[in-house]
């Protein structure tokens, strides 16, 4: 399994909080509605598949994993989408 190098886990940091600040100024400047759910979801997705993939070094394992871990991260966002749709 090949480990991240020092600048990439650095630009993945950085990519990480860039989204984890657009997510703030989102809600920070009032924004609503289904357009601003998908994005939130989207930026959660991404920030997921980010720390399965690169963090958690989950690239190389075997399929098995990789279906539980992306499995689940799917699993809960499609459940919190479908929730928030059936609730309008």
């Amino acid at each position: 399994m090949k480990s991240l190098n020092h600048n990439n886990i650095h630009t993945l940091w950085l990519l990480m909080v860039i989204l984890t600040v657009s997510s703030y100024v989102l809600g920070k400047l009032g924004f609503s509605g289904q357009l601003s759910v998908f994005i939130l979801l989207l930026t959660a997705v991404i920030k997921g598949s980010l720390i399965i993939r690169d963090f958690m070094e989950l690239r190389g394992v075997s399929l098995l994993w990789r279906i539980i871990m992306y499995g689940w991260l799917w699993g809960v966002t499609s459940s919190i989408a479908i929730i928030y749709l059936f609730s309008l």
